[in-house]
C-alpha cells in the first residue's frame, strides 16, 4: 500500500510516495473486535440454550460489582466501570474481565526480573547524607522517590532547560554529531520531516562510522506516522530498531501499556528528555494549533547513567536477542561538577512499579510548598484526590498557577479541562491559557527548589490507578521525568509575558 507524504529538507517541502503498510494495524484491531464479539456471542448463546446459565451470569455480575467496589482503585475510576457493568449486564462484565486488568503479561514479568539485575545500581548513601545535611525536607523527598521508582540520586550533573522545542533540536544536533560510542533514542512519536530526517542523516553517518545506534519507537504512537515495518528500514541503515509493545491483536492491555518516553542518550554522558517528540510540529516547522509550546532538558554528567538504564530496560523488553551486558554503557566518571541533585525516574505498570510515582511526587510538591507551585500541562483532567491537593495548597496561601493551552489539540478534552477551572479558581488557584497556541509541555516547579520536567500530563492516564496489590499507569504510555533537587533551578520561563489570566 502506498501513501503520499510531505518530506521537508533544506530545499523546502516535497511530496513523495512511500511504502506505507497499515495492514498489520488494521488486522490487529479487527482481531480484537472479533475476539470481543466472539466472547459476548458465546455468553449470550449459553444463556439462551443452556438451562439456568442466566443464574451463573447474574452471580458473575454480582461478583464483578463486588470486585470493583472492594478494589483499591480511585473512586473516580470505579464509578464509570460500575455504571457500565450495571447498565450493560452481559457485555459489561465480559468487557470488564477482558480489558480491566492492565498488568504486564507473565512473559514481560519474567523478563523484568532479569533486567532488574542488569540495571545500574548506584550507592546513594553518601549523596543522601550530604543532601540531608543541606535540606532535610529535600532529603526526604529524594529518599521517597528513589524507593518508589527504584532509581538513584545524582550530583555532578549539569541541567540545561530549553523553553522551546526548536532550541532543544539545535542542541541535539550539535551533540549527535559528536557521538563516538553509542546513541540511544526512545520516542512515543517519530514522523518524517525536517526534525527526524535531520537526525536520521546523522544516525546513518554515525552507524557507518561504527557508532552503535539503537532506536525505540512506540508502535501505536507511530501508527499513523511511520510504515508498519519501519524498523526494517532502519535496520537496513545499520540502526538497531524496535517498536515498543508491538500490536498483535490481543484483547488485553496492548492499547494501554505504551511507551510515552522521550529519551536521547549520547555516549552515556549526555542525555535529553522532556516532552518533545520527533515531529515537525514540536519545533514549529509545521503549524497545527498555533505556536507549539514545548520544553525539554539536557543533562550532562552522572545522572545520564539512569537514563541509559531506563532505555536499555525498555529495549530489552522488546527484542528477541537481549543485550548481554548493560555495564559497558554506564559511564561512572564525569568531569562535570555541580552541587544540585538530579533524579531521573520512571513510572509505569505493575509489577515494574508498585506505586503511582508521578502522582505521589506532584502531590508531595503541592503539600509541602511554602511559597509557590507553578504547573504547565496540555490537559487538566484530574481525580478528586489531586484536585483537593491543588485546592488545599492554594487555600493555605501558596501561589498556585496552572498553564493550559488556549488552542486545543482535542476539543472534547479541552472542554473537560475547562470544567475544572471554576472549582480551582474558587479555591484561589490562578489559571492561565497560552494564548498564541498549544502547550504540550509538562513542567512542575516549586519554591525555587524542586522541578519536574518530563512527560507527565495532569490527567488520569498519566497518574495511574491501583489494581489489586499492584499499581500501574492507566495509560497508553510509560512516563519518564526529571526531578531537580536543591541548587540552582534550571527553569526560568514558566511564567512569561505571553500568558493570559482568565
Amino acid at each position: 500500500m502506498k501513501k503520499k507524504i510531505v518530506i521537508y529538507n533544506k530545499d523546502g517541502a516535497k511530496e513523495q510516495e512511500v511504502n506505507y503498510i497499515p495492514v498489520r494495524f488494521i488486522i490487529a484491531i479487527l482481531l480484537i473486535a472479533l475476539e470481543t464479539l466472539a466472547v459476548l456471542t458465546l455468553t449470550v448463546l449459553c444463556a439462551i440454550y443452556i438451562p439456568y446459565f442466566y443464574i451463573a451470569m447474574y452471580l458473575t455480575e454480582i461478583f464483578c460489582v463486588l470486585k470493583i467496589i472492594n478494589s483499591q482503585e480511585n473512586p473516580d475510576y470505579k464509578i464509570p466501570w460500575l455504571l457500565f457493568v450495571l447498565v450493560v449486564p452481559v457485555a459489561g462484565f465480559m468487557i470488564y474481565f477482558m480489558f480491566y486488568d492492565r498488568k504486564l503479561s507473565p512473559k514481560y514479568t519474567k523478563r523484568m526480573e532479569k533486567i532488574n539485575n542488569q540495571q545500574v545500581h548506584t550507592k546513594d548513601e553518601e549523596t543522601l547524607v550530604r543532601l540531608e545535611k543541606e535540606d532535610k525536607q529535600a532529603y526526604l523527598q529524594a529518599n521517597l522517590l528513589c524507593k518508589l521508582s527504584k532509581t538513584h540520586v545524582y550530583q555532578n550533573t549539569h541541567a540545561e532547560y530549553f523553553d522551546m522545542g526548536e532550541k532543544m533540536f539545535a542542541s541535539m544536533m550539535a551533540d549527535l554529531k559528536k557521538a563516538e560510542k553509542f546513541i540511544f533514542l526512545e520516542y512515543f512519536i517519530i514522523e518524517e520531516g525536517i526534525f527526524w530526517n535531520s537526525i536520521l542523516d546523522v544516525l546513518k553517518e554515525k552507524a557507518a562510522q561504527g557508532v552503535e545506534v539503537r532506536v525505540i519507537y512506540d508502535d501505536i504512537g507511530c501508527m499513523c506516522t511511520l510504515p508498519g515495518d519501519y524498523y526494517k528500514t532502519l535496520s537496513g541503515c545499520g540502526i538497531k530498531a524496535v517498536c515498543f509493545s508491538r500490536l498483535k491483536g490481543q484483547a488485553n492491555n496492548e492499547f494501554n501499556n505504551r511507551s510515552h518516553r522521550k529519551i536521547m542518550v549520547i555516549d552515556g554522558t549526555v542525555g535529553y528528555t522532556g516532552d518533545v517528540n520527533i515531529a515537525d510540529e514540536y519545533i514549529n516547522e509545521k503549524v497545527l494549533f498555533g505556536l507549539w509550546k514545548d520544553v525539554g532538558i539536557r543533562l550532562e554528567g552522572e545522572a545520564v547513567t539512569q537514563l541509559t538504564s531506563i532505555f536499555l530496560a525498555d529495549y530489552e523488553l522488546n527484542v528477541k536477542t537481549p543485550v548481554s551486558d548493560f555495564r559497558p554503557y554506564f559511564q561512572h566518571s564525569s568531569s562535570v561538577e555541580n552541587n544540585g541533585y538530579v533524579i531521573p525516574f520512571g513510572d509505569g505498570p505493575g509489577p515494574m512499579f508498585k506505586h503511582r510515582v508521578a502522582k505521589i511526587m506532584i502531590m508531595n510538591m503541592l503539600n509541602q510548598a511554602q511559597d509557590y507551585v507553578y504547573m504547565m500541562s496540555p490537559y487538566l483532567i484530574i481525580d478528586n484526590e489531586l484536585c483537593q491537593a491543588i485546592e488545599n495548597a492554594a487555600m493555605r496561601g501558596v501561589d498556585v498557577r496552572i498553564i493550559t493551552p488556549h488552542i486545543p489539540d482535542k476539543k472534547i478534552v479541552f472542554v473537560m479541562t475547562r470544567s475544572y477551572y471554576k472549582r480551582l479558581m474558587d479555591a484561589g488557584v490562578t489559571i492561565y491559557e497560552f494564548e498564541p497556541g498549544f502547550v504540550h509541555a509538562k513542567v512542575y516547579l516549586s519554591d525555587d527548589k524542586y522541578a519536574i520536567v518530563g512527560t507527565i500530563n495532569l490527567d488520569y492516564r498519566s497518574h495511574g490507578y491501583v489494581n489489586g496489590n499492584d499499581r500501574q499507569t492507566n495509560e497508553e504510555y510509560i512516563v519518564t521525568a526529571i526531578y531537580q533537587g536543591i541548587g540552582e533551578s534550571p527553569i526560568t520561563d514558566v511564567i512569561g509575558n505571553f500568558y493570559i489570566n482568565l
